[in-house]
């Protein structure tokens, strides 16, 4: 009677694990199910537009179970190649499938191979004469190879990077759609770096825009340029917070706004600081190229001091590029 008793309890413990079993087993695939639900309900990236042929380009055609009709042809001027036993077949302006479709055909109308044999494969090998352009703020502005899809950091980075004065977004326009230019953010040095995943073509050209910037000189903590990068315009309090504050012998009531006018010609306006801390002054807005002179309090002519201060800004300027909005 015992071992009955005994045999129904592990029956009992036995049938408990198997349900506890088959419902961990439920949850787990209705989670994953869910997850790829999820997953799938996502943006999907776009398709890349295929890449045309051009003059110049070497292509590489794989016939297949015919090694001897295979092989790689330049393109000529005329946009053709030269294919064994069919001659020449126009490729310009077609895609590499569009060209294989075209070979086979030809293969075929030629009654060199069977319809159910003619099966070729185009492979660009070489965009000779699609070069990638980049231009603006980058160390080394230039026609860049391109033997296929390259990434735009990888792009950039060949061009030596970006410099100091460039904003932080990027000017793509494709070969492929030279009316619509594509904007994207970049942005490798913010403190969450921006690089998008953005594909350049053969024949791409890429702009990197110069970002505005404004000069604090004179006796302040910090001196040098301020890139307004992710703005338009940088008020004069801000700007002086930038700096890092005015030094103990600046002259705050008689800081110096040196603008550039039409025609080149600079103008100084006293900028009363001192009252903008105080509440008792509106604060300035600083447009591009706008230079924040801030005289000691012993300073003579200070205008002029302030004007020959920007005439002479060079190299030596030091410049500070800020994220905002990072």
């Amino acid at each position: 009677m015992d071992m009955k008793k005994r045999m129904r309890k592990r029956e009992n413990k036995m049938a408990k694990f198997v349900a506890c079993a088959a419902a961990l087993c439920i949850l787990f695939f209705t989670q994953a199910a869910a997850g790829r639900g999820q997953q799938s309900a996502g943006p999907m990236p776009a398709a890349a537009p295929p890449l045309k042929i051009s003059s110049g380009d070497l292509i590489e055609v794989t016939m297949f179970e015919n090694p001897d009709l295979s092989g790689r042809f330049r393109v000529d001027e005329k946009g053709e190649v030269t294919v064994p036993l069919i001659g020449r077949v126009h490729v310009e302006g077609a895609t590499a499938e569009e060209v294989a479709t075209t070979i086979e055909k030809r293969f075929v109308e030629a009654q060199i191979l069977q319809p159910a044999e003619s099966h070729a494969t185009v492979f660009i090998a070489e965009y000779a004469t699609q070069g990638i352009t980049v231009n603006g703020e980058v160390k080394t502005p230039g026609v860049y190879p391109a033997l296929g899809v390259r990434m735009l950091n990888d792009v950039i980075a060949s061009a030596g990077g970006v410099t100091q004065l460039a904003a932080s977004k990027v000017v793509i326009t494709h070969r492929s759609d030279p009316g619509n230019q594509v904007t994207v953010e970049y942005n490798p040095e913010a403190l969450k770096p921006v690089i998008p995943d953005a594909q350049i073509f053969p024949g791409d050209s890429i702009l990197i825009p110069r970002a505005g910037i404004v000069y604090v000189l004179g006796d302040v903590n910090h001196a040098g340029g301020y890139v307004l990068d992710g703005r338009n315009s940088l008020t004069v309090e801000e700007a002086m917070a930038l700096a890092g504050g005015s030094a103990h012998a600046a002259a705050l009531k008689r800081v110096q706004l040196v603008r550039t006018l039409e025609g080149g010609r600079r103008e100084a306006i006293t900028v009363p600081v001192n009252l903008i801390y105080k509440g008792k002054a509106p604060d300035v807005a600083l447009k591009d190229g706008d230079i924040l002179y801030v005289p000691t309090s012993n300073s003579r002519l200070v205008a002029e001091q302030a004007i020959n201060s920007a005439l002479g800004i060079g190299t030596s300027v030091a410049i500070y590029k800020t994220s905002y909005g990072q």
